[in-house]
Protein backbone atom coordinates (compact mmCIF):
# COMPACT_ATOMS: atom_id res chain seq x y z
CA UNK A 1 0.00 0.00 0.00
CA UNK A 2 1.20 3.67 -0.82
CA UNK A 3 1.52 5.51 2.22
CA UNK A 4 1.82 8.77 0.78
CA UNK A 5 -1.68 8.14 -1.29
CA UNK A 6 -2.97 6.31 1.83
CA UNK A 7 -2.54 9.38 4.18
CA UNK A 8 -3.71 12.14 1.42
CA UNK A 9 -7.20 10.16 1.33
CA UNK A 10 -7.37 9.38 4.97
CA UNK A 11 -6.90 13.44 5.45
CA UNK A 12 -9.24 13.75 2.86
CA UNK A 13 -11.69 11.61 1.80
CA UNK A 14 -13.00 12.10 -1.62
CA UNK A 15 -16.34 14.34 -1.83
CA UNK A 16 -16.26 14.92 1.88
CA UNK A 17 -17.04 18.87 1.80
CA UNK A 18 -20.20 18.03 -0.48
CA UNK A 19 -22.04 19.10 2.66
CA UNK A 20 -21.33 21.67 5.54
CA UNK A 21 -23.78 19.77 7.97
CA UNK A 22 -21.86 17.74 10.44
CA UNK A 23 -19.71 15.09 9.35
CA UNK A 24 -21.75 11.36 9.63
CA UNK A 25 -25.04 13.10 9.99
CA UNK A 26 -28.26 11.73 8.39
CA UNK A 27 -28.56 15.50 6.56
CA UNK A 28 -24.69 15.48 5.57
CA UNK A 29 -24.83 11.99 3.46
CA UNK A 30 -27.93 13.04 1.87
CA UNK A 31 -26.42 16.47 1.03
CA UNK A 32 -23.26 14.79 -0.23
CA UNK A 33 -26.00 12.60 -2.26
CA UNK A 34 -27.47 15.45 -3.87
CA UNK A 35 -24.34 17.43 -4.45
CA UNK A 36 -23.08 14.30 -6.49
CA UNK A 37 -25.76 13.44 -8.22
CA UNK A 38 -26.41 17.01 -9.45
CA UNK A 39 -22.64 18.37 -10.47
CA UNK A 40 -21.73 14.59 -12.24
CA UNK A 41 -25.57 13.39 -13.60
CA UNK A 42 -23.62 11.24 -15.59
CA UNK A 43 -22.68 8.47 -12.99
CA UNK A 44 -26.32 7.63 -12.33
CA UNK A 45 -26.86 6.55 -16.28
CA UNK A 46 -23.21 4.89 -16.31
CA UNK A 47 -24.19 2.82 -12.75
CA UNK A 48 -27.62 2.09 -13.73
CA UNK A 49 -28.17 0.86 -10.31
CA UNK A 50 -30.92 -0.88 -10.34
CA UNK A 51 -29.86 -3.04 -13.13
CA UNK A 52 -27.41 -4.73 -10.08
CA UNK A 53 -30.19 -5.84 -8.11
CA UNK A 54 -29.85 -9.45 -6.96
CA UNK A 55 -26.14 -9.04 -8.02
CA UNK A 56 -22.82 -9.70 -6.58
CA UNK A 57 -21.17 -5.86 -7.00
CA UNK A 58 -17.58 -5.19 -5.85
CA UNK A 59 -16.81 -1.50 -6.09
CA UNK A 60 -13.23 -0.90 -6.08
CA UNK A 61 -12.70 2.78 -4.30
CA UNK A 62 -16.01 3.09 -1.99
CA UNK A 63 -14.72 6.41 -0.75
CA UNK A 64 -17.35 7.68 2.13
CA UNK A 65 -20.23 5.36 0.00
CA UNK A 66 -22.17 7.54 -1.74
CA UNK A 67 -22.80 4.65 -4.67
CA UNK A 68 -22.02 2.24 -1.87
CA UNK A 69 -25.80 3.88 -0.66
CA UNK A 70 -26.76 3.90 -4.69
CA UNK A 71 -25.96 -0.03 -4.98
CA UNK A 72 -27.49 -1.28 -1.81
CA UNK A 73 -30.92 0.40 -1.74
CA UNK A 74 -31.56 -0.76 -5.89
CA UNK A 75 -30.67 -4.29 -3.81
CA UNK A 76 -27.37 -5.34 -5.08
CA UNK A 77 -25.09 -7.75 -2.59
CA UNK A 78 -22.40 -5.26 -2.30
CA UNK A 79 -18.76 -5.34 -1.21
CA UNK A 80 -16.70 -1.90 -1.13
CA UNK A 81 -13.03 -1.47 -0.56
CA UNK A 82 -10.98 1.70 0.07
CA UNK A 83 -7.29 1.85 0.93
CA UNK A 84 -8.37 4.85 3.32
CA UNK A 85 -9.67 3.89 6.83
CA UNK A 86 -11.33 7.06 7.72
CA UNK A 87 -13.39 6.93 4.43
CA UNK A 88 -14.33 2.72 4.99
CA UNK A 89 -15.15 4.04 8.75
CA UNK A 90 -17.62 6.55 7.01
CA UNK A 91 -19.10 4.44 4.71
CA UNK A 92 -19.88 1.99 7.18
CA UNK A 93 -21.59 4.28 9.56
CA UNK A 94 -23.82 5.34 6.57
CA UNK A 95 -24.92 2.05 5.70
CA UNK A 96 -25.83 1.30 8.99
CA UNK A 97 -27.30 4.84 9.84
CA UNK A 98 -29.80 3.90 6.21
CA UNK A 99 -30.47 0.78 7.28
CA UNK A 100 -28.32 -1.01 4.42
CA UNK A 101 -26.66 -4.28 4.43
CA UNK A 102 -23.43 -4.02 2.74
CA UNK A 103 -19.61 -4.97 3.86
CA UNK A 104 -17.27 -2.52 3.11
CA UNK A 105 -13.01 -3.04 3.97
CA UNK A 106 -9.90 -1.41 3.97
CA UNK A 107 -8.27 -3.00 1.09
CA UNK A 108 -5.59 -2.64 -1.92
CA UNK A 109 -6.59 -3.29 -5.02
CA UNK A 110 -2.93 -3.54 -6.29
CA UNK A 111 -2.22 -6.13 -3.74
CA UNK A 112 -5.82 -7.51 -3.16
CA UNK A 113 -7.70 -10.20 -4.57
CA UNK A 114 -10.67 -12.42 -2.92
CA UNK A 115 -12.18 -15.81 -3.53
CA UNK A 116 -15.38 -14.47 -4.64
CA UNK A 117 -16.49 -13.61 -8.19
CA UNK A 118 -18.37 -10.67 -8.83
CA UNK A 119 -21.43 -9.80 -11.69
CA UNK A 120 -19.95 -6.16 -11.94
CA UNK A 121 -17.01 -4.61 -10.54
CA UNK A 122 -16.92 -0.59 -10.53
CA UNK A 123 -14.47 1.87 -9.93
CA UNK A 124 -15.42 5.44 -10.23
CA UNK A 125 -12.38 7.89 -10.24
CA UNK A 126 -9.91 6.21 -8.29
CA UNK A 127 -7.75 3.80 -10.54
CA UNK A 128 -6.00 6.26 -12.15
CA UNK A 129 -4.67 7.37 -8.17
CA UNK A 130 -2.52 4.19 -8.24
CA UNK A 131 1.06 3.44 -8.91
CA UNK A 132 0.35 -0.09 -10.04
CA UNK A 133 -2.53 -0.21 -12.43
CA UNK A 134 -1.95 -3.55 -14.17
CA UNK A 135 -1.54 -5.39 -11.26
CA UNK A 136 -5.19 -3.59 -9.93
CA UNK A 137 -6.47 -4.89 -13.34
CA UNK A 138 -5.59 -8.08 -13.08
CA UNK A 139 -7.02 -8.97 -9.59
CA UNK A 140 -10.30 -7.59 -10.83
CA UNK A 141 -9.97 -9.77 -13.83
CA UNK A 142 -9.57 -12.20 -11.73
CA UNK A 143 -12.56 -11.60 -9.63
CA UNK A 144 -15.18 -10.98 -12.27
CA UNK A 145 -17.48 -14.13 -13.43
CA UNK A 146 -16.54 -14.91 -16.75
CA UNK A 147 -19.72 -12.80 -18.67
CA UNK A 148 -19.31 -10.38 -15.92
CA UNK A 149 -19.48 -6.37 -16.06
CA UNK A 150 -16.48 -3.74 -14.95
CA UNK A 151 -17.43 -0.36 -15.31
CA UNK A 152 -14.51 2.21 -14.80
CA UNK A 153 -14.15 5.67 -14.77
CA UNK A 154 -10.22 7.11 -15.53
CA UNK A 155 -9.18 10.90 -16.44
CA UNK A 156 -9.15 11.73 -20.40
CA UNK A 157 -5.55 12.80 -21.46
CA UNK A 158 -7.61 14.60 -24.54
CA UNK A 159 -10.14 16.48 -22.05
CA UNK A 160 -11.09 20.26 -21.43
CA UNK A 161 -9.28 19.91 -18.01
CA UNK A 162 -6.27 18.58 -19.25
CA UNK A 163 -5.51 21.51 -21.40
CA UNK A 164 -6.02 23.96 -18.54
CA UNK A 165 -3.95 22.10 -16.09
CA UNK A 166 -1.18 21.85 -19.07
CA UNK A 167 -1.78 25.88 -19.39
CA UNK A 168 -0.81 26.36 -15.42
CA UNK A 169 -4.16 27.06 -14.46
CA UNK A 170 -5.05 24.73 -11.53
CA UNK A 171 -8.50 22.87 -11.60
CA UNK A 172 -10.51 22.40 -8.55
CA UNK A 173 -11.44 18.82 -8.22
CA UNK A 174 -10.18 15.54 -7.49
CA UNK A 175 -6.64 16.11 -9.10
CA UNK A 176 -5.51 19.51 -6.71
CA UNK A 177 -2.49 18.06 -4.81
CA UNK A 178 -3.14 14.72 -5.13
CA UNK A 179 -0.33 12.61 -4.98
CA UNK A 180 -1.24 10.53 -8.39
CA UNK A 181 -3.63 11.59 -10.75
CA UNK A 182 -2.77 9.71 -14.49
CA UNK A 183 -4.63 10.65 -18.06
CA UNK A 184 -5.49 7.91 -20.54
CA UNK A 185 -5.85 8.22 -24.16
CA UNK A 186 -9.02 5.61 -25.51
CA UNK A 187 -5.68 3.52 -27.08
CA UNK A 188 -4.12 3.26 -23.74
CA UNK A 189 -7.01 2.43 -22.38
CA UNK A 190 -7.87 -0.37 -25.09
CA UNK A 191 -4.47 -1.93 -24.65
CA UNK A 192 -4.67 -2.20 -20.77
CA UNK A 193 -7.60 -4.33 -20.49
CA UNK A 194 -6.68 -6.23 -23.53
CA UNK A 195 -6.59 -9.44 -21.27
CA UNK A 196 -10.36 -9.00 -20.44
CA UNK A 197 -11.26 -10.60 -24.03
CA UNK A 198 -14.44 -9.31 -24.13
CA UNK A 199 -16.59 -6.37 -25.56
CA UNK A 200 -15.26 -2.80 -24.65
CA UNK A 201 -17.12 0.57 -24.59
CA UNK A 202 -15.48 4.28 -23.65
CA UNK A 203 -17.57 7.19 -23.22
CA UNK A 204 -16.07 10.66 -22.78
CA UNK A 205 -18.25 13.19 -20.53
CA UNK A 206 -18.14 15.89 -17.41
CA UNK A 207 -16.95 19.56 -18.10
CA UNK A 208 -16.52 21.17 -14.56
CA UNK A 209 -18.88 24.54 -15.34
CA UNK A 210 -18.86 25.80 -11.61
CA UNK A 211 -17.96 28.97 -10.50
CA UNK A 212 -15.14 27.50 -7.74
CA UNK A 213 -15.71 30.53 -4.98
CA UNK A 214 -19.40 30.23 -5.51
CA UNK A 215 -19.55 26.29 -5.65
CA UNK A 216 -17.17 26.16 -2.33
CA UNK A 217 -20.15 27.86 -0.99
CA UNK A 218 -22.92 25.32 -2.39
CA UNK A 219 -23.71 27.82 -4.65
CA UNK A 220 -24.25 26.59 -8.21
CA UNK A 221 -23.55 29.43 -10.78
CA UNK A 222 -21.59 28.59 -13.81
CA UNK A 223 -19.08 30.34 -14.80
CA UNK A 224 -19.51 33.16 -17.62
CA UNK A 225 -18.50 31.40 -20.52
CA UNK A 226 -20.27 28.46 -20.24
CA UNK A 227 -23.53 30.57 -19.24
CA UNK A 228 -22.89 32.41 -22.71
CA UNK A 229 -23.04 28.80 -24.24
CA UNK A 230 -26.04 26.77 -25.78
CA UNK A 231 -26.58 23.46 -24.08
CA UNK A 232 -26.07 21.87 -27.12
CA UNK A 233 -22.62 23.26 -27.62
CA UNK A 234 -21.69 22.30 -23.77
CA UNK A 235 -22.98 18.57 -24.22
CA UNK A 236 -21.11 18.35 -27.31
CA UNK A 237 -17.95 19.67 -25.77
CA UNK A 238 -18.37 17.05 -22.76
CA UNK A 239 -18.65 14.23 -24.93
CA UNK A 240 -15.45 15.14 -27.16
CA UNK A 241 -13.26 16.81 -24.24
CA UNK A 242 -14.99 15.40 -21.36
CA UNK A 243 -12.91 14.62 -18.33
CA UNK A 244 -14.36 11.42 -17.74
CA UNK A 245 -13.82 8.60 -19.78
CA UNK A 246 -16.35 5.66 -19.07
CA UNK A 247 -15.57 2.80 -20.10
CA UNK A 248 -17.65 -0.74 -19.61
CA UNK A 249 -16.01 -3.82 -20.29
CA UNK A 250 -17.59 -7.69 -20.84
CA UNK A 251 -15.51 -10.13 -19.53
CA UNK A 252 -15.09 -13.09 -21.90
CA UNK A 253 -18.00 -15.56 -21.08
CA UNK A 254 -15.04 -18.13 -22.01
CA UNK A 255 -11.95 -16.92 -19.40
Amino acid sequence: MDETVKKFWDDRPCNIKHSDKPIGTKEYFEEVTTRKYKVEPHIKTFANFPEWKDKDVLEVGCGIGTAAQSFTEHGARYTGIDVSERSIDLARKRLELFGLQGDVQVQDIQSWRSEKKYDLIYSFGVLHHIRDLPSALENIRAMLKPGGVFKMMMYAENSWKKMCIDAGLDQYEAQSGVPIANTYTHEEIRDLVKDFGGEVTIEQDHIFQWNVDEYKKYNYTREPWFEAMPPELVRALETRFGWHLMITIRKCSSL
